[in-house]
């Protein structure tokens, strides 16, 4: 009996792993996502300690990425707050605003390396994120 019971175990386990596989992932995407904001925030903080003019939205940092704004981008990731941060959900909310699937891929990886790699771009990120 303890060889079956422990067989059907093992089997419930192979059932649930790919579930459990998803949900790692997203809870992965999910801390990549609170790292960028948190780390935008962060370099607001550090330009108004040092006193730096607030970001203007110029400049080649500032171009859209896929024809997708930093503004567009800042909606869809705070759109997916809604849908309780999951972020399977992202290519449907930016399908809401007008971006198809395949420019949100790239868009999303651009604007969040140009947010790691420019403290203008976090600092307009997190403005325009903070906005109601």
């Amino acid at each position: 009996m303890g060889m079956l019971k422990r067989m059907k175990d093992m089997k419930d386990m192979v059932n649930a792993a790919p579930g459990m596989v998803a949900q790692a992932q997203e809870l992965g995407a999910q801390a990549q996502q609170m790292a960028a904001a948190r780390q935008a925030a962060l370099a607001a903080q550090q330009q108004a300690a040092y006193g730096a003019p607030a970001a203007m939205a110029a400049g080649a940092d500032f171009t859209p990425i896929a024809d997708v704004t930093l503004e567009q981008f800042t909606a869809v990731s705070k759109g997916v707050a809604a849908f309780g941060y999951d972020q399977a959900r992202l290519p449907e909310i930016a399908a809401t605003h007008g971006i198809p699937a395949a420019a949100w891929a790239t868009a999303s990886a651009g604007w969040n390396d140009r947010i790691k790699a420019s403290p203008a771009v976090a600092q307009r990120f997190n403005q325009l994120y903070r906005q109601g």
